[in-house]
């Protein structure tokens, strides 16, 4: 059976559903500068369905809302200078959980 992966998406991408969607858009941009993809709103301007890229990968997202509740998830991306992609993503709101380090993996 082939796989119909649209064009600019992976195959395993991870979808977030969050409250503030708009901030969690606006911070992946400032932090890692993401660019929009998709972006699909309510008439409320609830984000129903977004689609942002970080690089060559793809994450998904949207408002928690009804039946769809908030979610955690751990996100691990690749950068070209963590010292720095680490200051912006504070500077943009991130808090530290794991203070950065070299690690084996």
């Amino acid at each position: 059976m082939a796989l119909n992966i649209p064009d600019g998406l992976n195959q395993v991408m991870p979808y977030l559903i969050v409250k503030g969607a708009a901030r969690l858009q606006q911070f992946m941009t400032d932090a890692f500068g993401a660019v929009e993809n998709a972006l699909h709103a309510d008439e409320d301007g609830n984000i129903m369905h977004a689609q942002c890229a970080i690089g060559q990968s793809t994450i998904m997202f949207s408002d928690a809302r009804g039946e769809f509740e908030p979610m955690t998830a751990g996100l691990f991306i690749y950068v070209e200078d963590a010292d720095q992609t680490y200051h912006k993503a504070i500077e943009a709101g991130a808090t530290t959980i794991m203070p950065l380090s070299d690690q084996e993996y």
